[in-house]
Parts: structure tokens; C-alpha cells; sequence
């Protein structure tokens, strides 16, 4: 609230000099006890860190070890198109421009709110020529009608940072400020990990398009066979008949399979900030056999690599500045104020000693009554406080939760891909076997068909467990954070 200022008319030079030591007396004591504060001192909420993960028992780290902590962390795939790809993110994605934008809105209010620090100064230039009522109460016989007014002044307004209230606010914006550098840590990770995401999916379903494209030649030449056969009276129409139906199922499987991939390459397009319709990615010969494995460090790390748990727990430190200033609403509010500058009503003496006018003073505003409004505010506050340390720790449960869950599935899907591999050579060896049974007249097509099914359905599933393993490891290396540490956080100075 700013103080109403009282213009000071002291009766002789002794007078002033009294009233100005005082005033200064006043300020000393103000700034003897600047910065008293009278917030709790904050502490980071304790969490449950276990002292290894379950899942590390036969884990085994990349090499180097180290590659994954790196801020370009998808350059463990080895993929020249995805490092490409990813750069492209990085200065082009809307959403990741978007979340830049908001920190630097949390910057700016930062150095908005820091301004309370220092002395508020105005200057004030006006001129006005005024007329006034012959009929007004208590006119004087001498008092004129018209009269002009020049006026210059300045003043000086500071607020005393008595209880640290200041101090609080501009320590809770510069936490809301680092919290929203850690949000948009958290944006680029979780665009960059979509990217690989959507990328090797769409790599596995192109590995998918040439699995089907080799077998539909395959059942070509098949057909083609039948065919000879029929016409030679060796093979029946129903082995024509079984042939080409087995040939125009795959055509239409490996058809459905460029209409999922091009989602995909939609979706990176968008991802790397390009419209859809002029973006296309080339397929490629074939996917990279075997996915990398990063390093999982220890589970007391992960509170260090995790920018979500930076920004849960900047958030609970802001909360804990909104106690202090809670508190600070029941101790009195301090002003202290100058005004000084020149008025007259004429022109030529305005800026002369005469006309000069000066006013000093100081108020104390202190709330006597305000129905429980305080402590409702301050109850709120550790309310919300309480709450914040809630989601940090169901943060930092979540984290573990997720390191758990993409280690797991990346062991499982290693022990299925080495049972898989096995089926699909099993099942290329009865493929082989129904195929000269029948070239020899032994057996008939239904048998060599079912064998072709066995041996699609099986390499299908084999490039599927990959690319979920690749999926799986962009999925544990978020979860680890990616290349970024708590270290990165902006001080926000």
C-alpha cells in the first residue's frame, strides 16, 4: 500500500534539523534490521532410494560405459538419419520453442519481481491553468479566479526488506523459474526420446515391408510352380487355389504395412517441426541387429539425472518460501518516501530556490483485525507445501518404477529373441522338408502352406522383438534421465 505523504512546514531551521535527524535515526534503524527472516529454512524432502536396482543382476553396461550420460545420448544407436533427425528437433520442434518460451517468461518475471529491491523513483512534470468558483466555500476577497501552476517534482519510494518478504518473493520466483528450466528439460526429453521412439518403429516396420516384399516373391515362384504342376496333371486346382490365396493374403499384409508407416513418418515429420506432406524418409536395407545397451549407474544417481525430479523438488522449495511469506503477513509493512522539486505560478521564478518543495516521511502499516484471513493463508500454504513434497516423492517413485520396468523388459525380450531366433530356424527347416515332401509327390499343399505361414508368422515376430528392444532401450534411457544432470539446472541469477 503506498503511504500518503504529508507536506512537512517546520517553523525554523532548529526545527528541521531535528525533524531530519530523526528521519535518518529512522532509515538506520530500518536498514540495522534489514533482512531479519522469518521463513522456515528449507530442506530437501527425504525419499526411499534402494540401494540397487533389481533387475541389474546380470546387467550388463555399453561400451564405453559412459555414452549414455552424454547430452546427445541417441548417438548410441549409431543411425546417421536418426542424429540427423534429432539435431533437426532440437531447433525446430514447436512444442520444445514453446517450452523455451516459458522458461524465459520465468525469467523475465524473475527480474520483475528482483526490482522490489531497490528504490522505487518517479519524476512528475505538469503545467495547468485552472479556474475557480466565485461561489466556492471560504473564498477569500484576494484569492484569484485564474492562476496557472507549475509543478516539477520527483519521488523516492523504498520499502525496508525488514522481514526479508522481498528477499522470500525473488528466492520463490527464482525457484519457479529453475523448476520451469527443469520442465523444459523434461519437454526435450520426452521429444527427443519420441523421436527415436516413432523413428525405430518406423525402421522395424520397414525391415517388416522387406520381410513381406522376399516372401511374396517367394510365393510367386510358388504359385508359378502350382501352376506347372496343374497343368502337367501333378497338382490338383486346390493347390492353385491354396497358392493364391496364400500369395494375395501377403500382398494385402505387406500393403497394411505402408499404410502404418507412413503414421509414423507423419509423426516425425511434426517432431522435427516439417509438414507431413513434403517430408519422406527412404527405407533403409536393414536394422541394426542388435540395440545398444546403456549404462544404469546407481539408483541414488537417478534423483541427480531426472530433470521432472529437479523440477518436483524446486517446487517444493517454492512452496516452502510461500510459508515464510505467510508468516511475514502478521509483522508491519515499513515505507520510507521522498518528494522534491519545484513548484510556482509563474514561469520565470519555477525553477528558482523559492519555489522549491520537499516532503519527507516514513509510514508503518500493521493489520489490527482481519477475520482469520492470515492463518487461513498460512494453513493454505502448508497445505500446498505438503502437497508439493507428495508429488515429489510419487515422482521419485515413479522414476524407479520406470528404470524397473525397461530393465525387465529388455531381459525378457532378450531371452525371447534367442527362444525366437530358434523357432524361426525350426521353422525355415520344415519349410524346407514340406517343400521336397511335396515336390516328391509325398504330400500336398495345404502341408507346404501351413509351413510358409509358420516360417512368415515367425520372422515377423523376430523383427517385431527387435525393434521392441530398440523401443525398450530409448525407453530405459529416458528413464535414466538421458545425458542430463542436476548440475545443468540454471541458477537463474
Amino acid at each position: 500500500m503506498k503511504p500518503v505523504w504529508k507536506d512537512v512546514r517546520l517553523p525554523n531551521q532548529r526545527g528541521k534539523i531535528a525533524f531530519a535527524a530523526t528521519f535518518a535515526a529512522l532509515c538506520l534503524g530500518l536498514v540495522l534490521i534489514d533482512g531479519c527472516s522469518v521463513g522456515p529454512k528449507y530442506t530437501k524432502p527425504t525419499t526411499q532410494i534402494p540401494p540397487a536396482y533389481k533387475e541389474t543382476g546380470s546387467w550388463k553396461s555399453a561400451e564405453p560405459s559412459d555414452e549414455a550420460r552424454k547430452g546427445k545420448w541417441w548417438e548410441i544407436f549409431q543411425d546417421p538419419q536418426l542424429n540427423a533427425l534429432e539435431e533437426q528437433l532440437t531447433v525446430s520442434n514447436q512444442t520444445l520453442r514453446a517450452a523455451a518460451d516459458r522458461f524465459q517468461e520465468a525469467r523475465d518475471a524473475l527480474r520483475a519481481t528482483r526490482s522490489a529491491q531497490y528504490p522505487l523513483v518517479t519524476v512528475n512534470a505538469a503545467t495547468t491553468y485552472q479556474r475557480q468558483s466565485n461561489t466556492r466555500a471560504l473564498k477569500g476577497a484576494t484569492s484569484p479566479t485564474y492562476y496557472v501552476d507549475y509543478l516539477l517534482a520527483g519521488d523516492v519510494s523504498y520499502e525496508p526488506d525488514v522481514w526479508g518478504r522481498v528477499r522470500m518473493v525473488v528466492q520463490s520466483s527464482r525457484t519457479q523459474a529453475q523448476a520451469t528450466a527443469a520442465d523444459l528439460e523434461t519437454v526435450r526429453l520426452s521429444l527427443h526420446a519420441e523421436l527415436a521412439l516413432d523413428y525405430l518403429t518406423l525402421r522395424g516396420l520397414d525391415a517388416q515391408k522387406q520381410l513381406f516384399d522376399s516372401n511374396v516373391t517367394a510365393f510367386e515362384k510358388a504359385l508359378d510352380l502350382t501352376q506347372s504342376r496343374f497343368q502337367g496333371g501333378v497338382a490338383s486346382r486346390e493347390d492353385v487355389e491354396l497358392a493364391t490365396t496364400q500369395l494375395e493374403q501377403t500382398r494385402a499384409q505387406d500393403i497394411d504395412i505402408t499404410s502404418a508407416r507412413d503414421q509414423f513418418e507423419h509423426a516425425v515429420a511434426v517432431l522435427v517441426g516439417q509438414p507431413a506432406s513434403t517430408f519422406q524418409l527412404p527405407p533403409v536395407a536393414r536394422m541394426q541387429a542388435t540395440p545398444p545397451i546403456p549404462p544404469t549407474g546407481l539408483p541414488s544417481e537417478l534423483l541427480e539425472r531426472r530433470p521432472d525430479i529437479a523440477a518436483a523438488e524446486r517446487r517444493v522449495a517454492a512452496a516452502n518460501v510461500q510459508i515464510g511469506l505467510a508468516r511475514e503477513a502478521y509483522f508491519p509493512t515499513f515505507m520510507l518516501g521522498l518528494v522534491a522539486g519545484f513548484e510556482s505560478g509563474k514561469f520565470t521564478s519555477w525553477l528558482t530556490g523559492p519555489s522549491t518543495l520537499w516532503t519527507l516521511g516514513a509510514t508503518a502499516l500493521e493489520t489490527a483485525y482481519d477475520a482469520g484471513k492470515r492463518r487461513a493463508i498460512s494453513d493454505q500454504t502448508k497445505a500446498t507445501y505438503d502437497e508439493m513434497a507428495a508429488d515429489y516423492q510419487q515422482t521419485v517413485l515413479s522414476a524407479f518404477q520406470e528404470v524397473e520396468d525397461s530393465l525387465s523388459d529388455l531381459r525378457v525380450l532378450e531371452e525371447e529373441s534367442k527362444t525366437q531366433d530358434a523357432a524361426v530356424a525350426a521353422a525355415n527347416r520344415s519349410l524346407e522338408q514340406s517343400t521336397n515332401r511335396y515336390k516328391g509327390g509325398l504330400d500336398n499343399y495345404l502341408t507346404v502352406i501351413t509351413a510358409q505361414t509358420a516360417v512368415l508368422t515367425n520372422e515377423r515376430t523376430a523383427v517385431s522383438l527387435l525393434t521392441r528392444r530398440m523401443t525398450s532401450t530409448v525407453l530405459l534411457v529416458k528413464a535414466l534421465g538421458g545425458g542430463w544432470d542436476v548440475s545443468k539446472l540454471p541458477a537463474v541469477d
